[in-house]
């Protein structure tokens, strides 16, 4: 065995410890900031839409801001609900980080942890960009067409379907398999360039894995506080529980009813 199998045995308890005790800390005072933002935007209503929907104020400028104000507010805040929802999916990741690259420097090891979870988070960032810059364009879109805005509770339905069924595909049951099976990156330098990029690994690998989901509750609605849990949770357990396929499946079937729901009440409003 070598000396960083040893140094990692030697110090693991107390720095598993205060690894995810700073952990629930970020992510509670993230899962906070998240319900402050969705219960703001609730607050400021939206505009009713043809076919029973709203179009959220997020979408738009508030009187006296510029879109790049509205683009930088929700990139902001939706990397903040992506902390609170991505943390327990990638915490035990990136802890085996920190431990293969420990080595005995545990302070140093910590910061280059830091850095990859911001390689990590960073990606969901440039995902939240593109997604305000679709969501503002297909808000547009809704609200010059009405005949369209009349259909988008059953598409939304069907996008929900459709994430739900490629939980059970080839493409998923790989990817989540990556998930798992990341090198721990043990052998890397312990530098900032290092650590981006294995957190920058580690972000891609979980958008191709659970983009469906991401998907299903953007479909949903985006500020749905128990959308966003149910969705948080089913991301850390297809990942993290034993027999992450089957609980992967069954997130899937949840997702087809949940969906065939949602398009039968579009049609029959």
């Amino acid at each position: 065995m070598d000396s960083i199998g040893v140094t990692v045995r030697r110090h693991s308890g107390a720095s598993r410890a205060i690894f995810f005790g700073v952990s629930s800390l970020v992510f509670a005072a993230s899962a906070v900031g998240t319900f402050v933002w969705c219960a703001s935007m609730h607050a400021m209503g939206g505009t009713p839409m043809p076919g029973g929907w709203t179009i959220s104020a997020l979408w738009t400028p508030m009187c006296g801001r510029t879109w790049f104000d509205a683009a930088v507010s929700f990139a902001g805040m939706w990397n903040v609900m992506m902390v609170a929802m991505m943390s327990p999916a990638v915490a035990p990741a990136l802890w085996r980080y920190f431990e293969a690259v420990g080595d005995g420097r545990a302070a140093r090891a910590g910061g280059m942890t830091v850095m990859a979870g911001a390689g990590y988070f960073f990606v969901w960032l440039v995902v939240g960009v593109l997604v305000f810059a679709a969501g503002a364009q297909l808000t547009a879109l809704a609200v010059e067409t009405p005949a369209l805005a009349h259909t988008a509770p059953a598409v939304a339905g069907v996008v929900v379907v459709i994430a739900g069924a490629l939980q059970f595909s080839a493409w998923k049951a790989r990817w989540l398999a990556c998930c798992g099976n990341l090198p721990s990156c043990g052998h890397a330098r312990l530098d900032v360039q290092a650590a981006l990029r294995h957190g920058l690994r580690l972000g891609r690998h979980c958008l191709y894995c659970c983009g469906n989901l991401m998907a299903a509750l953007l479909a949903a609605g985006v500020m749905d506080r128990p959308a966003m849990a149910l969705v948080a949770a089913a991301i850390a357990a297809e990942r993290w529980v034993p027999g992450g396929g089957r609980v992967a499946r069954g997130i899937g079937a949840t997702a087809i009813a949940v969906g065939v729901v949602m398009v039968v009440r579009a049609v029959s409003a």
